[in-house]
């Protein structure tokens, strides 16, 4: 341990190689396994109603959903567990825990089983916010965002790779994805029982309160500092722009540009290198030269303009330049990441980085319904004027909102 910085919190160590590693597997792994079932799911749904597509996409909102609000509920609790027991049982357990939930998703014999299997499924992916704190306490602060951004190239990579993967397997068997995705997880708790150290000390950890561990406290710890209050809500509304692309982008794509399902899967892969080489690559020198605050205000800039330049395209070429430059807006949310996790204590991290993983999640209840009702709207005949790119428009709006508001909590620093 490193001495005593002036707010009396003990400065993290150095990052250590072998467990930062750990955690960018675990969370390839993770987002690698939820990548694979996520083109067989819906095909699955559809078996256990008959073939009814309609019934079957209703029914896959509901998981969807039922998905987010057990990261909502858990997000905070799986935190405070880790600020009282420590990071690396919380993590090995939800490692064997989501191995064993695919296990029973693979099995599944009827519909409810599969439900029970995604609610499982919510509360064991919730500990990624366990693995960012992870970080937190082996990084020194100067060093996190860079940090977090390589940890981020974990999360491109997962989502590029398990859809692909996921729709390979799910030709040879629709089960087989589950199957897999329980094997990756799995093999990454023994990997992780071998490897991976303790991260808080005895000394560090705080006793574990209801009070703060369900959601109304995390939002309580969110609000307990000016800026830390000011940057959750400036990533809230960062968060719900995110969710536009998920939910009407391919929709978008087909009714404007015509678009088949081989040019919309490469588009979605492009995003992914470019926002992986952003993460890897970018976020570490821009951070080092103009600081967190400012390397914040530039990410948030760079996705407004892109969803602009998404809304406006006349034409798909158009629509891919826009590409790069949304790829920077990786930068402000590891900006974010190392600005909030230096206004808690080290005893607190678990508890902070819970409570952001459950106002995303709120994000993702709002936002696929924010963004398809916009799209509807605007596409149908009621509408005062055609604009199918309003989704993006909307998006680049709320960017510009979390910037005035990052903008004022920040305000005061250099």
């Amino acid at each position: 341990m490193s001495g005593e910085v002036a707010n009396g919190r003990a400065e993290a160590p150095q990052a250590r190689g072998a467990a930062v590693i750990f955690i960018f597997v675990t969370i390839l792994l993770d987002t690698l396994a939820l990548g694979v079932v996520i083109p067989i799911l819906p095909k699955l749904i559809e078996s256990f109603v008959n073939n009814d597509t309609a019934n079957a996409a209703r029914i896959f909102g509901l998981f969807g959903t039922i998905w987010a609000l057990m990261q909502f509920f858990c997000s905070p609790i799986l935190g405070a567990l880790s600020d009282r027991f420590g990071r690396r049982p919380v993590v090995l357990l939800s490692n064997f825990g989501l191995a064993a939930d695919y296990v029973v998703m693979a099995l599944a014999p009827t519909l409810n089983w599969l439900f029970v299997g995604r609610m499982i499924s919510g509360i064991t992916s919730a500990s990624i916010s366990t693995a960012f704190a992870y970080i937190t306490d082996v990084t020194v602060p100067e060093r996190r965002a860079a940090v977090f951004g390589k940890i981020g190239v974990a999360f491109g990579a997962g989502f590029i790779l398990g859809p692909a993967l996921g729709g390979l397997l799910g030709q040879i068997d629709p089960r087989l994805p589950f199957w897999v995705a329980a094997g990756l997880s799995f093999t990454n708790g023994l990997y992780g029982l071998l490897i991976l150290p303790e991260s808080l000390p005895a000394g560090r950890r705080s006793p574990f309160r209801w009070r703060s561990a369900n959601p109304a406290g995390a939002l309580h710890l969110l609000r307990s500092n000016r800026v830390l209050a000011g940057l959750s809500l400036s990533n809230f509304f960062a968060q719900l722009a995110h969710v536009v692309l998920p939910s009407v982008f391919v929709l978008y794509a087909t009714y404007r540009y015509g678009w088949s399902t081989g040019t919309v899967g490469a588009t979605l892969a492009l995003v992914g290198v470019c926002a992986m080489i952003v993460q890897g690559a970018a976020i570490g020198p821009i951070v080092k030269r103009v600081g967190e605050r400012k390397a914040l205000f530039l990410g948030l800039c760079c996705g407004a303009a892109g969803f602009f330049i998404f809304g406006v395209a006349p034409t798909g070429q158009w629509f891919w330049t826009g590409i790069p430059v949304m790829a920077l807006w990786g930068i402000s949310g590891a900006a974010t990441q190392a600005l909030t996790t230096q206004l808690v204590a080290a005893d607190q991290q678990g508890q902070l980085q819970g409570a952001t993983t459950s106002v995303q999640s709120v994000s993702q209840l709002i936002g696929p319904f924010l963004f398809t009702l916009t799209f509807a709207w605007f596409i149908g005949d009621s509408a005062p004027l055609k604009m199918p790119g309003a989704p993006f428009y909307l998006a680049a709006a709320l960017l510009l909102l979390a910037l005035a508001i990052a903008w004022r909590a920040t305000s005061h620093r250099s």
